[in-house]
């Protein structure tokens, strides 16, 4: 999600409907002129050299055949509209097969970067068999109702290992949240952060963060000079550059080893659990 609603939930559907109808409608109409030479039972001829009369265009059909082409193509898709919902679902498939690739390819290159470079951002077991990473944003309203199943597992699963990372994607006020939160990790009190901004039912942004890492005890001296320091920065930086490769377009994001879960579904504990069984028992495809 972003401050143009980019997010987990309808934004998603348009992502996929406007270019699958597109691509359908394409793929139909060229399907419709196979169909219509079918029909005349002769293939389409070559064209004579263009005349003032009968110009043929870059096709190799006279305005008048192409008139006709155009027409059966509008009948066929108006008498078939269900093709485009075919095409769409099988466009769809073909893109999230695409994506998963990308993933699994990232995932192979960083593997170490994606669940062991934790600094200090982790909950659960750091010595777990299986390892979930969440990538999220303080105000990303699909975050904060998706904290309570990442709180459960950690809860119910000893064995399960917790890697956070921070992806602000809703402008400066996430980014404030998150360097405080980040900063928070310096002090060993990063999950009481993240739960703490995840739990806020306002917006977040530093002040906010500030004051309730106040009430959580921590050094405040020490919390803003980290949560100022480049090396909070850069990680930051560094986490949208991992979030790119990764193709993520919204918070929040998870993976369980190198299975995909976007958004928060509202079984989501379910999910990971089911995905979690999975890992152990059949394991990565590709290292992680």
């Amino acid at each position: 999600m972003t401050d143009s609603k980019r997010d987990s939930g309808g934004s998603k559907l348009m992502q996929f409907v406007v270019p699958a109808l597109l691509g359908a409608g394409t793929a139909a109409a060229g399907f419709a002129a196979f169909l219509y030479f079918e029909t005349l039972k002769v293939p389409p001829q070559p064209q004579p050299a263009a005349t003032a009369q009968q110009p043929v265009g870059s096709d190799g059909l006279s305005d008048t055949q192409r008139a006709e082409v155009e027409k059966t193509i509008e009948e066929y898709l108006l008498g078939n509209p269900q093709i485009l919902v075919r095409m769409s679902e099988a466009l769809e498939k073909h893109q999230n097969e695409q994506r998963m690739s990308q993933v699994r390819e990232t995932i192979s290159e960083s593997a170490d970067e994606i669940f062991r470079q934790t600094n200090g951002m982790e909950a659960g077991n750091p010595e777990g068999d299986v390892t979930v990473v969440e990538f999220s944003d303080y105000n990303c309203p699909y975050c904060k109702r998706a904290f309570g199943h990442i709180a459960k597992l950690v809860e119910k699963d000893k064995k399960v290992h917790v890697v956070m990372k921070e992806l602000p994607i809703f402008g400066e006020r996430s980014e404030g949240a998150a360097r405080v939160a980040i900063a928070a990790a310096k002090q060993g009190r990063y999950f009481e952060m993240h739960a703490a901004l995840l739990n806020n039912r306002g917006q977040n942004n530093e002040k906010v963060a500030l004051k309730l890492a106040e009430n959580l005890g921590l050094d405040m001296d020490k919390l803003r000079a980290d949560a100022s320091s480049e090396e909070t920065k850069k990680l930051i930086a560094s986490t949208r550059e991992l979030g790119n490769r990764l193709g993520i377009t919204g918070t929040p994001f998870y993976l369980v080893g190198d299975k995909v879960i976007p958004g928060a579904p509202d079984n989501l504990l379910e999910v990971f659990e089911e995905n979690i069984a999975d890992i152990r028992k059949n394991g990565c495809t590709v290292a992680c």
